[in-house]
């Protein structure tokens, strides 16, 4: 039987057994301590019972587990850094008047995201930053700051937009990006073999086109399918003495904007042979139907029956949250939960939210993520996503953007069933494997928008290379 034949009830019985028997599994390894003492912020406990733990025979998938739980607390100690001098140091870059008693206010108000750390509290480095996103008052008391959206000329109404909804001819731009990463010399020793996975476009008809590699450095490659939905071109090279070790590639693509009107009246159920099984199910960890997350949603939906009018109320609702600095999603647990309690969220967090919540409404949702650039000077890495509506189709959503200001209904909810021509797509789901294959962690195990590096010896994190893109108008259409 071909799972995505399954009625969408069996489905999720399916994988609500399948967490349960891992769950247990998971309990009679001592996984679940470990967690547990991670999640409460005891590491030293928590190391000491990962090496009992690796000392005793384990299953494969239990030691990289293990492993990777020794990994996520060396990440968050790398994002959880500042002392409460430091972070009122840092508020203060920001607001100089700032006053103990309102620091002490935006503290009480959860506001200032830490952790307690072996009975110390660090705060999150962005913390500072993040506080004037989140907080109107305190962006407000700032001659400084400037939200991430103001040089972002398409996250307000603009004419770009208005072309797009009035055209009856595809709206495109011919993009060239040039991309380079480049490990530090220091990283690893002369003589080894790097290997790099740096992100490539997709094949996407109608959405990017005519994708064409103009040149890579090294020159042999290898790339990765069309299809995959991680996509990637593969390369190795020997760390020298005196040099990083770089990575290049150029190519060239055609962005196409998507708009589809949508009438309510002509939203239908989704019909019990769409084929969308896979996209209604939980797949845990970052998509989990949650307890919060079901009552969340009844909250939001009410008695609403209409699929377009329920995806409209989620995506007004989770575009309301406000955009933060996140931390590496690989130190998060499950992301949709997280984005709904944070107070804030960045773009992949909001989108796996929304995923999350349309399928528990019976509308089905998946991932797509990449760049984004602007009429400006705009980029950036971002995500978004997309849902089916019968019988329309799958359509985007872009619920970082939200709701425009728009003179229309067709403005105002323009990413809600449209995106612009200025997106780069390198994947089509989050956290699916390379080709080829990486034998070491990830840096980045949701998303895959700068690359990855890794040697025989393990993974290199973010902090051991840089990388850097380029990006150019070839052509206006």
């Amino acid at each position: 039987m071909h799972h995505h034949r399954l009625p969408r009830k069996l489905a999720l019985l399916f994988s609500t057994l399948f967490a349960l028997s891992s769950a247990a599994a998971d309990r009679q390894s001592g996984l679940y301590g470990v967690q547990d003492l991670v999640d409460q912020g005891h590491y030293r406990q928590a190391r000491a019972k990962i090496r009992q733990l690796l000392d005793k025979s384990q299953p494969e998938e239990t030691r990289h587990r293990l492993l990777f739980e020794s990994e996520r607390m060396r990440r968050i100690e790398k994002e959880f850094t500042l002392s409460e001098d430091d972070l009122n140091t840092a508020i203060r870059h920001y607001i100089p008047a700032a006053t103990a008693d309102e620091i002490s206010r935006w503290h009480s108000e959860g506001l200032l995201e830490y952790k307690v750390i072996d009975g110390e509290r660090r705060y999150f480095d962005k913390a500072a930053y993040n506080l004037l996103h989140i907080s109107d008052a305190a962006a407000r008391r700032s001659e400084v700051f400037r939200h991430f959206s103001e040089g972002a000329p398409l996250y307000g109404i603009h004419s770009h937009h208005r072309e797009i909804i009035r055209s009856a001819a595809p709206v495109k731009r011919r993009i060239r990006v040039d991309y380079t990463l480049s490990v530090k010399k220091d990283a690893i020793p002369p003589g080894e073999t790097v290997r790099a996975w740096l992100p490539f476009p997709q094949e996407l008809p109608g959405l990017q086109e005519n994708i064409k590699l103009l040149a890579s450095s090294p020159a042999d490659f290898e790339l990765a399918p069309r299809g995959t939905p991680q996509r990637t071109i593969h390369f190795q090279k020997e760390a020298r003495a005196d040099s990083a070790t770089e990575f290049r590639v150029s190519y060239s693509f055609d962005s196409i904007a998507r708009f589809t009107p949508i009438d309510p009246h002509k939203v239908e159920p989704l019909p019990a042979d769409s084929g969308q099984a896979p996209f209604l199910g939980e797949r845990p960890p970052h998509i989990r139907f949650t307890p919060e997350l079901r009552t969340l949603s009844k909250r939001i939906v009410g008695n609403e029956g209409n699929p377009y009018r329920i995806a409209q109320k989620l995506f007004a609702y989770v575009g309301r949250i406000p955009w933060a600095g996140a931390r590496e999603y690989s130190t998060i647990r499950n992301i949709s939960q997280y984005a709904a309690d944070a107070g804030h969220a960045d773009c992949g967090q909001k989108t796996l939210l929304l995923m999350t919540l349309m399928r528990l409404n019976g509308i089905p949702a998946r991932w797509q993520s990449g760049w984004e650039f602007s009429p400006g000077s705009f980029d950036t890495m971002h995500d978004w996503g997309e849902l089916y509506l019968a019988p329309y189709g799958w359509l985007p959503m872009d619920v970082t953007h939200g709701k425009l200001a728009g003179n229309t209904e067709r403005e105002t909810w323009f990413y809600l069933g449209g995106l612009d021509a200025y997106r780069l797509v390198f994947n089509t789901d989050y956290g699916r494997p390379f080709v080829p294959a990486k034998r070491h962690f990830r840096s980045e195990t949701v998303d895959s928008q700068r690359g990855e590096v890794e040697w025989r010896g393990g993974n290199l994190y973010f902090d051991q290379w840089d990388y850097q893109l380029d990006w150019q108008l070839v052509e206006e259409n």
